[in-house]
């Protein structure tokens, strides 16, 4: 791994020779056969992952597989620049330039007249020049909701805090965090009640609004909903691991216990972290 700043024409002259060799793997007759027959369906669920993938070398905190998670994530871009340049819809040029453009558009601060604005200043400049964006786009666009343009593809939490941000912004909120906790003790209620029915498609769908009220919560107290859930993760697999570890410490087969022989085993280590 080089440890000093690149140039950017190394930087250019290594994309170059990205952009070559996807132009090669997508070459009738000559190119690989599996990337000849992928679309952008096919695709899109790789990109996705690898995106994934870059989250989770970072949160490892991890430089190596950053660097190499990064690669793949950039790769997928290439690929489908080169699928649109194949249809004449766009080239990696145009991917380029646009994301140029949109750049120093919403930093006129930069680009421009400095104006001293701190981050905060920053981040609400930049959510109002957003929205401006999604209204131009909006006018050539059937769709004219404020929620319009949320992608379907996010993870479903994600999505909840997205658009439960966009209808913030016409007034549809609570007007304080501790009105949302009515509301939880309501959508609890009606998961027990779909329980009691036995409906399991009225369960999912209470359980669904249990969530989305529980991912409004962690907004309206500046919390990540998916940092909240990630966290909560890594919390409960390090404790169900040193459980594991434990049992077999003492010489002990985990599954083989009772629930209540693991529920001690679980708050001895819960004790144990907070030791």
């Amino acid at each position: 791994m080089t440890s000093t700043p690149s140039t950017p024409e190394e930087a250019a002259n290594a994309l170059i020779t990205l952009v070559d060799i996807m132009a090669r793997l997508r070459t009738p007759v000559t190119g690989c056969p599996w990337d000849l027959e992928q679309t952008f369906a096919t695709i899109a669920p790789y990109t996705i992952e690898e995106s994934y993938e870059v989250a989770d070398a970072i949160e490892r905190g991890d430089m190596s597989d950053l660097r190499e998670e990064l690669g793949d994530l950039l790769f997928q871009v290439i690929f489908h620049s080169r699928m649109a340049e194949e249809d004449g819809a766009f080239a990696l040029a145009d991917v380029v330039d646009a994301i140029n453009t949109k750049m120093i558009r919403r930093h006129p601060h930069v680009f421009e007249a400095a104006d001293g604005r701190d981050a905060d200043g920053q981040t609400a400049a930049w959510e109002e020049m957003k929205a401006a964006e999604r209204a131009a786009k909006s006018k050539k666009a059937e769709d004219k909701s404020a929620l319009a343009g949320v992608a379907l593809s996010l993870p479903a939490l994600l999505r909840a805090e997205k658009l439960q941000k966009r209808a913030a912004r016409t007034g549809f909120d609570w007007t304080e965090a501790a009105h949302i906790f009515d509301k939880l003790e309501e959508e609890t209620g009606e998961v027990k009640d779909a329980m009691a029915s036995g409906d399991a498609d009225a369960i999912e769908d209470e359980i669904g609004d249990l969530l989305f009220v529980a991912a409004n919560l962690a907004r309206r107290l500046s919390v990540d909903p998916e940092q909240a859930l990630r966290r909560a993760n890594a919390k409960f697999e390090r404790r169900f691991r040193a459980m594991e570890a434990a049992a077999a410490k003492a010489g002990v087969d985990f599954a083989s216990l009772s629930l209540d022989e693991q529920e001690a085993y679980w708050q001895g280590v819960k004790k144990t972290e907070r030791a």
